[in-house]
């Protein structure tokens, strides 16, 4: 990355490039010092990467004033710098990458480090002067083998065949040496002679196979603890060396050798699972296909890589295919799987002119697409990034037990030296005893599980709700969408389709339905209003196309409606305002009389004095009727009185009431947010089930709304969901933004806390459903692994836990056991409404 200045709405993005700020202290003295200037917005210092990511006002402050300020609190802003990104398939748990991590610290021209164990990728700031050979090398003193990837979105760690590997074999050998050593010990003593004594010890045959099964299956684990000695890192890999060397130093070579061949046991099962985790994202990255069928301008086709596809190109998918690229549909038919994208498993009928998305798969027929959007910018390539990039923040649990385990291991490492000396010195017990208790203990004090519950829980619902059509922007997210209690919900486009349509249609004075619409849909056909819009489109579905040459002297009557001459006749549409003085829409009558009147709701005004059947008072009844269930009234007439009556509203969305039924039941206070008028609102509330609503609301006042609904009842954490751009203030302002519609929208993708990217509210549910069911899922792995780690560490002491007990329990079963557990989130599936469930 460079220092760059990124607009973004009203206000501009800076990212300095800050190396000193390496410390909590230090981003809190950085941000002090930037708060000091007018017109700063949200302060971002990253520390571990070492850059500060500023946003501002542009008529309040500028890049200068940030940059001095930055200056003033004693730091260095660097120039631009390489950024390079390497797959290291062997760093798979947080100690591995706290490894790398001191290793690539000693370079002199390193700015930042990020490294992400659950895709094993470490991304390294450099200057010019350092290239990857350097990095490399320097990765490689920690003991890890690097490969560059060229692309940051290319491939991840490949994966392994864990247990063909070389470590593996090891194992196996060291595994049947223990085994037959046991044996010799216990069971076939006679068998087991006196090779020989050295140092005033003797050694057996026995003890001659656990030395040399130590050292096989030893072997990684302390080329590994070396590399954590130099690297002045107190890790599991240092503990398990100094063990195992230590035991077979002081005669205990089978406690050695069984600490070599289980822990290397643990770390192969740890690699599998870790590999097993990141088979979710490999599938996301793998949506895309490799190459994409051309066709030139001269009829030609020709294949070529999907990643060298330009803006412009027209590409050719067949049934079966996958869409190399975002773009649209210029030709052909086809029933499109959309599923990668938007987890919706109905096909949705792609014609020109609709948009396609890169990954998505052609059920049947043929499409040519011009792409609009290059590899590295397509829809799923940005949310397999970002779900890459969700490793990078660190949720609130993560970050406390990263201190915990900072204090807990040198303190349990400390007792474990004293258990195995103080005992015999002071009291002068067993050597052989204690050491032992000191051994198991400094095996306990490795927090690996500990340290992995929450990453490989929140890589695992992450990815397993990107699949299912909701994009998480991070792991606090997805804890925090849980935590809520409160949904703030918008009305337009969230709860409703955000497209006007028609909802009624009440013929008057003998017309019928299909011409009162051929006449307004005539009379609309040039207005741009979207009601009218609305109207012509409705008609045109019908079938009722005007012929333009029966349409004259069009004129748009502003704020009221269109006047046109429609078969010779002219004819108004338009609000009921428009009628004041043209004719008397007190006094109609419904076409067919009592029979359309019963049927659409209506009744006979049984005080008219008309003799007609069918008498109707359109102000007095249709209007009013119309108007408090949301709608707009047209009234479509002409000089001599009206021929009818259109609804039009904003339909709600088939699932929302089922989605806020669903929603309640899970315990969440459900209020509805609009900037439509108390009527409106009232009756969509009414009708999905939101007892609570708040009408004509600008957009400041939803923000205060949302500071209100928080400060309510006790703190309150409130969600809420939009359509990501209208409301943006009150999003960023709520506990979690959720995006509606987020599917080829950048600024939804950008912006969003939470993004559903296929407009399809039953997701809400499931969302609240697979964050409830994580956060318990992290703190099941937190406290067991906590739990486990205080039982044996007090029967330690006791001799009622060995080292076998530390290892096969403390270390390889949880550190599975978590892992385990956290894999269950991808079984989270969404609830689909049946039909009878979404009513009419």
């Amino acid at each position: 990355m460079t220092d760059d200045v990124a607009p973004t709405g009203s206000s501009r993005t800076l990212e300095l490039r800050v190396p000193g700020m390496d410390c909590p202290s230090c981003a809190k003295k950085v941000r002090n010092s930037v708060e000091r200037l007018e017109g700063i917005g949200e302060i971002d210092p990253r520390v571990t990467s070492g850059r500060l990511v500023v946003e501002y006002d542009p008529t309040r402050t500028d890049e200068a004033a940030i940059r001095e300020r930055v200056r003033a609190a004693g730091y260095t802003i660097e120039s631009a710098a390489a950024e390079r990104t390497f797959s290291v398939p062997e760093m798979d748990c947080p100690t591995c990458a706290t490894k790398v991590e001191h290793a690539l610290a000693d370079l002199e021209d390193v700015n930042g480090v990020e490294t992400r164990p659950a895709t094993g990728r470490v991304t390294v700031s450099t200057g010019d002067e350092t290239d990857a050979e350097t990095v490399i090398e320097a990765i490689g003193s920690a003991g890890y083998e690097a490969t560059p990837i060229a692309d940051e979105d290319g491939a991840m760690a490949e994966s392994t065949a864990v247990w063909r590997s070389r470590r593996a074999v090891g194992t196996g050998i060291g595994a049947v040496l223990v085994a037959v050593g046991l044996v010799l010990e216990f069971v076939l003593p006679a068998l087991d002679p006196t090779l020989g004594t050295l140092a005033g010890r003797s050694y057996e045959l026995s003890h001659v196979l656990f030395i040399t099964a130590a050292t096989v299956a030893g072997v990684p684990i302390l080329r590994n603890g070396y590399y954590s000695a130099r690297n002045r890192s107190l890790d599991i890999d240092f503990l398990m060396s100094a063990g195992i060397v230590a035991s077979v130093a002081a005669h205990h070579p089978k406690e050695g050798a069984l600490l070599a061949v289980l822990f290397s046991i643990a770390e192969l099962l740890e690699r599998f699972s870790m590999d097993r985790a990141r088979d979710s994202l490999r599938e996301l990255m793998e949506l895309s296909p490799d190459t994409a069928t051309v066709r030139r301008e001269d009829g030609s086709e020709e294949t070529v890589p999907a990643d060298e596809l330009a803006v412009g190109d027209r590409v050719v998918v067949r049934p079966g295919e996958k869409v190399p690229a975002d773009g649209v549909a210029v030709e052909g038919a086809s029933a499109v799987d959309q599923s990668p994208i938007t987890g919706e498993s109905v096909p949705a009928d792609k014609e020109p002119g609709d948009e396609v998305y890169a990954g998505t798969i052609l059920e049947s027929g043929y499409l040519e697409v011009e792409v609009e959007s290059e590899a590295d910018e397509s829809t799923i390539a940005r949310i397999v990034r970002m779900v890459e990039d969700a490793e990078r923040e660190k949720t609130e649990r993560e970050q406390f037990i990263d201190r915990f385990a900072s204090v807990y291991t040198p303190i349990v490492v400390a007792l474990a030296v004293a258990a195995a000396v103080v005992p015999p010195l002071a009291f002068g017990a067993s050597w052989s005893y204690w050491f032992i208790v000191g051994l198991t203990l400094l095996v306990i004090s490795c927090p690996c599980a500990l340290v992995i519950s929450t990453p490989v829980s929140v890589v695992s619902g992450i990815t397993s709700a990107a699949k299912n059509g909701v994009l998480i922007k991070g792991g606090r997210h997805l804890e925090a969408v849980g935590e809520s209690d409160v949904l703030a919900v918008d009305k337009t486009g969230t709860l409703t389709t955000g497209e006007l349509s028609v909802t009624d249609v009440v013929p008057l004075e003998g017309a019928s339905e299909d011409e009162l619409l051929r006449r307004a849909g005539a009379a609309e056909h040039r207005s741009e209003h979207p009601i009218g819009q609305a109207i012509v489109g409705y008609a045109e579905e019908r079938g009722l196309e005007p012929d333009a040459s029966d349409v004259s002297d069009f004129e748009a009557l502003t704020g009221k409606g269109v006047r046109a001459d429609v078969d010779g006749t002219t004819h108004y549409v338009g609000k009921p305002d428009l009628f004041e003085g043209l004719t008397d829409l007190e006094h109609a009558h419904a076409t067919d009389g009592g029979v359309v009147l019963e049927s659409m709701g209506y009744e006979a005004d049984a005080d008219s004095q008309c003799d007609r059947e069918g008498c109707l008072d359109v102000l007095g009844d249709i209007v009013p009727d119309l108007q408090a269930e949301g709608k707009t009234v047209v009234v479509v007439g002409t000089d001599e009185g009206p021929i009818g009556v259109i609804g039009v509203a904003d339909r709600v969305r088939p699932t929302a009431a089922w989605t806020v039924s669903r929603l309640q039941e899970q315990g969440i206070r459900v209020v509805m947010l609009t900037g439509d008028n108390e009527g409106t609102a009232r009756a969509i509330a009414g009708e999905v089930g939101i007892e609570e609503y708040h009408a004509e609301l600008l957009p400041d006042e939803k923000l205060e709304l949302i500071r209100t609904l928080e400060s309510g009842h006790g703190e309150n954490r409130v969600a809420m969901v939009g359509d990501g751009i209208n409301d943006a203030p009150a999003l960023a302002t709520a506990e979690v933004g959720i995006a509606m519609g987020a599917a080829g929208t950048d600024t939804a993708l950008e912006t969003a806390d939470v993004a559903l990217m296929g407009d399809d509210l039953t997701r809400l549910p499931y969302l609240y459903t697979l964050s409830r069911k994580a956060n318990g899922v992290i703190r099941q792995n937190v406290w067991s692994s906590l739990a486990v780690k205080a039982v044996l560490a007090a029967g330690a002491p006791f001799g009622i836990v060995t080292v076998i007990h530390a290892v096969v329990i403390g270390d390889m079963g949880m550190s599975l056991g978590v892992t385990g557990n956290a894999m269950r989130l991808a079984g989270v599936e969404p609830e689909t409404p049946d039909a009878d469930e979404l009513g009419e």
